[in-house]
């Protein structure tokens, strides 16, 4: 199961008196049913402010839920300070039942350093008017799986298959984007299949650019070791490493969120629909670097995104967009038209998925895509919606100046065109309807940081 819980309160470094504000912003994932006769483990991910310690970091722990076998609900919870330094916050509400209302909502809670030497002490509190929050926030939690499971292969030797694995992230030292892009594509009653791929570069002092990289036949991919070739070009779930005539790159990927499913599971694991995106690490980290053009970037935790696609080739037009909006939170939009006769005709069907504070709205991104709308062209594309008392505004802009076109080919040798640039605009509005009225919930605008794209058929 899932759920998302946020607490506030107060804290002192040992010896001092002053108190200090804290929070955190957490969702949990159980390793099965809430059961209040047992005990129910599972992981924490969110974001903690931890004032003179951290300030919106990335949290990661783990919560033990037992209220009447021990009485208690454990919270332990891993940080990096400010100062590079590793911390951990760690306490347990005790439940009484006889004083339940008090003892649910209070944390008092430990922070130790690395050397298990204690830094301070506070408490803090889950405020009873964002129960129904907590309450919306619950969950099944979907079946998202290992992040290395989900970017191995699928391809099972079929013709007509089109498998994508694709990076996007921006260097935060100089505002450079990159996309760095591996696909096999099976033909149309064909054995066998091509990899091929491709690295551009985004940077925000000269025009993009971008250079193609194989293609080989075979293919070679393990399977089993989720380790694919594309000649000099090797990448698994955490490593990506290559070279094309005039670039060359060496990256460490890494990411602790759970992967973010776009589409739902089922559609991912049996192919129900004509083709599935999900995203095994929304919240990637790059680290190492890139060269190209005759530049090198030397990328320390750039953020950004590994997806992945499978299906029977391009859509007949769609886009695309990954925003990173800090402390954890993403937006991942792709609203898309199925390159099938008799469908081509209808309007874009929008799969929106919004983290937010560890949870991730709609809860259903198929049935919520009922609700939105989406307005596509360039440079500027939206997609509008709402489901339940939240409504969703999203605007992306893709100045010409900063984007390539990269010519697609699909499974049944047809064609497409993909605009894309890793340097958008964007601008993200959720409001939420209370009292009747709608209100600003949370306001995002990306400056030249959004990674997007178009696509369309000749």
């Amino acid at each position: 199961m899932q759920f998302a819980e946020v607490m506030a309160g107060t804290w002192r470094r040992a010896g001092r008196d002053q108190a200090r504000p804290i929070r955190v912003a957490l969702q949990a994932t159980t390793d099965g049913l809430l059961r209040p006769l047992g005990t129910v483990s599972g992981t924490l991910s969110g974001s903690i402010t931890v004032d003179g310690l951290v300030h919106d970091g990335k949290a990661v722990g783990s919560i033990e839920v037992s209220p009447l076998q021990h009485r208690r609900i454990g919270y332990t919870v891993d940080f990096t300070g400010t100062d590079g330094a590793a911390y951990r916050l760690d306490g347990w509400k005790s439940i009484d039942w006889g004083h339940a209302r008090s003892t649910w909502t209070t944390l008092p809670v430990t922070i130790t350093d690395a050397g298990g030497d204690i830094v301070g002490s506070g408490t803090l509190r889950f405020a009873l008017g964002d129960l129904p929050r907590l309450a919306r926030s619950v969950r099944l939690a979907p079946a998202a799986g290992d992040p290395a499971v989900l970017w191995a292969r699928r391809w099972d030797g079929r013709g007509g298959r089109l498998e994508v694995w694709y990076d996007t992230f921006t260097d935060p030292a100089t505002g450079t984007g990159f996309w760095l892009h591996h696909e096999l594509v099976a033909p149309d009653g064909a054995a066998g299949a091509e990899l091929r791929g491709w690295l551009a570069v985004f940077p925000p002092d000269a025009p993009p650019s971008w250079e193609r990289f194989g293609p080989v036949t075979g293919p070679d991919v393990d399977a089993e070791r989720g380790v694919l070739r594309i000649g000099a070009v090797t990448a698994t779930v955490d490593v990506r490493r290559g070279r094309s005539t005039h670039s060359s790159w060496e990256l460490r990927c890494t990411d602790t969120a759970r992967p973010l499913l776009t589409f739902p599971a089922v559609a991912w694991r049996r192919e129900l629909l004509p083709g599935a995106q999900i995203v095994p690490m929304p919240t990637a980290r790059f680290t190492g670097s890139v060269t190209a053009g005759g530049r090198t970037w030397l990328l320390h935790g750039a953020p950004g995104a590994a997806a992945r696609i499978y299906g029977h080739g391009s859509a007949e037009r769609w886009a695309w967009l990954h925003a990173d909006l800090g402390r954890g939170d993403v937006v991942e939009v792709v609203a898309a038209v199925p390159h099938r006769p008799g469908l081509r005709r209808l309007a874009p069907l929008p799969m929106v998925q919004l983290r937010l504070d560890g949870c991730d709205w709609p809860a259903s991104p198929l049935v919520g895509a009922i609700g939105f709308r989406a307005r596509l062209g360039l440079p500027r594309w939206e997609v509008r919606g709402r489901v339940g008392d939240r409504r969703l505004a999203v605007t992306v802009h893709q100045p010409p100046e900063r984007c390539v076109a990269v010519d697609y080919h699909d499974p049944d040798g047809s064609t497409a065109t993909c605009t894309n640039t890793e340097r958008a605009d964007a601008t993200v509005v959720l409001e939420r309807r209370v009292g009747g009225r709608w209100r600003l919930e949370r306001r995002w605008e990306l400056d030249a940081s959004a990674h997007a794209e178009i696509g369309r058929r000749p």
